[in-house]
């Protein structure tokens, strides 16, 4: 079974990246990389080589159905409401957004020629052939156990000194899941890098590639643990967003719940 986790540029004018693991049990390995996916050509022509004919699964790290024109979808707002105290909120997808927030759509429908489904709801360890959209914030609080979210983003005011450290904090937590159930282990050459001697280009195409290596990384686990390991939140008409689900997570979102609201819509 692989799995592949894809953090994709909302703009073809900027680079994505992308991880394949394979795995048939408890244990994945890292078969292959890419930090500079351009135009979706070159997204598909890496999914495609590494996949073949085997099944698979897709987790993609973008807006994948986009209906609004305007405003944000359901699921972003839903999101934002139980992880933005976190600083996992999201950003609103719309399809009047300058630039294009759409580029997944078009993803989605090129791989289903090649027999891909859109399906959020993965069978524990079933031979499937789908793609779903994740988004790797919240899923870094559930696997991590995080109080708030590692940053490394760029953002006004945040120094490099700040980015650096955390993004060394995650590669230290993804280092972590090789010990993990379901465990991942990480080639040498990603392990070793000097991540405070990145910046500039190096340090997004890193930060890029260790974003889509946590997405990877959610596709294995949802398949490891069938139901009990995920959450969808939002559905395929409006959007949605599959995110790992712990029993701390369960814990600390319940402590939050509002009385009278569950602050979780069901699920697609």
């Amino acid at each position: 079974m692989l799995f592949i986790g894809l953090d994709l540029a909302w703009s073809s004018r900027n680079n994505s990246a992308a991880v394949a693991l394979t795995a048939e049990g408890g244990r994945a390995q890292w078969m292959a990389h890419a930090e500079r996916l351009g135009n979706n050509e070159e997204v598909l022509a890496f999914i495609r080589q590494a996949v073949g004919q085997q099944p698979a699964l897709l987790a993609i790290d973008a807006p994948l159905i986009v209906p609004n024109e305007e405003g944000a979808r359901p699921v972003d707002r839903q999101i934002t409401h139980l992880f933005g105290r976190y600083g996992a909120g999201c950003y609103p997808a719309y399809r009047n957004r300058p630039g294009t927030c759409t580029r997944g759509e078009a993803i989605v429908e090129a791989l289903a020629e090649d027999g891909f489904v859109q399906n959020p709801h993965v069978s524990r360890c079933a031979a499937m052939r789908s793609v779903f959209e994740v988004y790797p914030h919240p899923a870094m609080l559930a696997l991590f156990r995080l109080e708030r979210t590692l940053q490394y983003k760029a953002r006004p005011k945040r120094s490099l000194y700040v980015r650096q450290r955390e993004l060394a904090r995650l590669l230290a937590h993804l280092q972590t899941l090789s010990s993990g159930e379901p465990g991942m282990d990480m080639p040498v050459s990603v392990i070793r890098q000097d991540v405070s001697a990145l910046q500039g280009t190096r340090f997004k195409y890193y930060e890029d590639l260790l974003d889509a290596a946590v997405c990877a990384y959610i596709a294995y686990y949802a398949w490891y643990w069938g139901p009990a390991g995920y959450r969808v939140y939002g559905d395929l008409r409006y959007g949605y967003i599959l995110v790992p689900m712990t029993e701390w997570l369960r814990r600390r979102l319940t402590q939050q719940r509002a009385p009278g609201h569950s602050g979780e819509a069901a699920g697609v």
